[in-house]
């Protein structure tokens, strides 16, 4: 891994980690666990690319940063689907 490939994967990791935590002051504000998941997902993919920089070898391909990532982006998926469909079970009980 080149010097600048090393540098962007810290950048990309400092962005998700200032994400998670933006979405970290929001669950706290709030206690709304859409905020809360989407902060689990952005520091975890955080930690995903922190560990990218100690692979031998990192490749997007790989099943390790693969799974990773799909775990990620499933409590997004998550996130959304309790957000959306918890508010209308919510309304129609009304």
């Amino acid at each position: 891994m080149t010097p600048i490939e090393a540098f962007l994967i810290g950048v990309i990791a400092t962005a998700s980690f200032a994400a998670g935590l933006f979405f970290l002051r929001y669950w706290r504000d709030t206690r709304d666990s859409f905020f809360l998941l989407f902060s689990a997902s952005f520091i975890l993919e955080g930690c995903n690319r922190i560990v990218t920089l100690y692979l031998e070898r990192p490749n997007e391909a790989h099943s390790a940063i693969y799974v990773v990532r799909l775990a990620a982006f499933l409590l997004i998926l998550l996130a959304i689907a309790r957000k959306n469909y918890g508010s209308s079970r919510s309304k129609s009980g009304n």
